[in-house]
């Protein structure tokens, strides 16, 4: 094994990825080494490559990882060498007083610190959301190495890092959505289109997906939508809540984030409904909020991170749901690349082509 390997850094906000040599080093104490197979290209690297989610420049990027077991520090336990694994970036420690009251969803050290990983030249590097994976090897705590079914293929295992869970687990466990629901998911991209596959497998009576984009909004139906509303007519409300008889969704999912979504999101629920707020804002986001229409509303108003997942239990149920053909996950990639084309990856997903680009290594 080389002494060295190729990751995706992001110097500066808004430069062009470089792609370096890093040293690598073994793991220790409960750690593990995973030789990456695929890494999803997801929006919240964008939002790092940015500065839009912090400044803390330089960048390893890459969050959404699949991969083999390579090595395991002495004091590892769980996955074996020669797993295939999925690397979830958020797990809750199952000590802390949160987990001990069966809220592991609210674990303060669900999203490990990682040290800075030293890049080539000395400089140190953020890893981010403490993985750091579009990269040949990548190197983490055992407990985000969740084992899959090997007969996932690489390029689907690493969605299941990110934006399937987010989506999904935002229907199914943040909102606890229910066959009595009519569900509103505002942006159908992969986190908005898992949301709605969540939906469906909650057996949701109604899932009105609402987007600009009209090849989303197919997308959409192939994942489970029983309605689409086009975003960028003028009577978006009046068409979802015709749709939900008058009354507003029961379940509203924001997969887009910022203050003209959860606005729109705040219009469309109805009397006892659930607003979940599931993409990301970006630093300095705020929202002017109607206290009088909340409370006369009723209902609440969440945030799902990562989907309120827990990975040994979400990220297998995943899989298996994709291999028994009840996930449609193949038709989620729209394209595959090699490590050294993934700013093109990233490209085409801002340009909303894309639902995800996954890089294979």
């Amino acid at each position: 094994m080389s002494a060295h390997y190729q990751g995706a850094v992001a110097r500066t906000a808004h430069g062009p990825l470089s792609f370096e040599d890093i040293p690598l080093r073994e793991p220790v104490g409960d750690e593990v080494l995973i030789d990456v197979t695929a890494c999803g290209l997801c929006h919240s690297d964008v939002h790092f490559m940015h500065g839009t989610s912090g400044t803390d420049f330089p960048y390893l990027v890459g969050h959404e990882v699949a991969g083999r077991v390579a090595r395991l520090g002495p004091d590892a336990t769980g996955p074996a060498v020669g797993d295939s694994v999925v690397v979830a970036p958020m797990v809750a420690c199952g000590r802390c007083r949160q987990c001990g009251a069966g809220r592991p969803e609210a674990c303060p050290a669900k999203l490990p610190r990682r040290p800075k990983v030293t890049l080539g030249d000395g400089a140190e590097a953020t890893a981010v959301l403490g993985v750091g994976g579009l990269a040949e090897r990548v190197v983490v705590p055992a407990r985000q190495a969740v084992a899959i079914d090997p007969r996932v293929p690489p390029q689907v295992a690493a969605l299941l890092g990110c934006g399937v869970p987010s989506g999904f687990g935002a229907a199914v466990n943040t909102a606890a959505t229910g066959p009595a629901d009519d569900v509103v998911v505002i942006g159908c991209g992969g986190v908005g289109v898992a949301a709605v596959a969540g939906a469906a497998y909650a057996g949701a009576r109604r899932i009105i997906a609402v987007d600009t984009n009209p090849a989303k909004l197919d997308a959409a139906r192939r994942f489970g939508a029983t309605d689409v509303v086009d975003a960028s007519r003028e009577d978006t409300v009046p068409r979802v809540r015709e749709l939900t008889g008058g009354q507003g969704a029961d379940v509203v999912l924001d997969a887009v984030g910022g203050p003209g979504s959860f606005t729109t999101a705040n219009r469309l629920r109805g009397p006892g409904s659930r607003l979940v707020v599931v993409g990301a804002p970006k630093q300095g986001d705020t929202v002017e909020l109607p206290l009088r229409h909340l409370f006369l509303t009723g209902g609440s108003v969440r945030v799902s991170i990562w989907g309120d997942c827990v990975a040994s239990r979400d990220l297998p149920l995943l899989a298996k749901l994709y291999l028994d053909g009840r996930l449609p996950l193949d038709e989620y990639v729209s394209g595959t690349y090699p490590l050294e084309d993934a700013q093109a990856g990233y490209d085409r997903l801002l340009s909303g082509e894309a639902l995800r680009g996954v890089v294979l290594l």
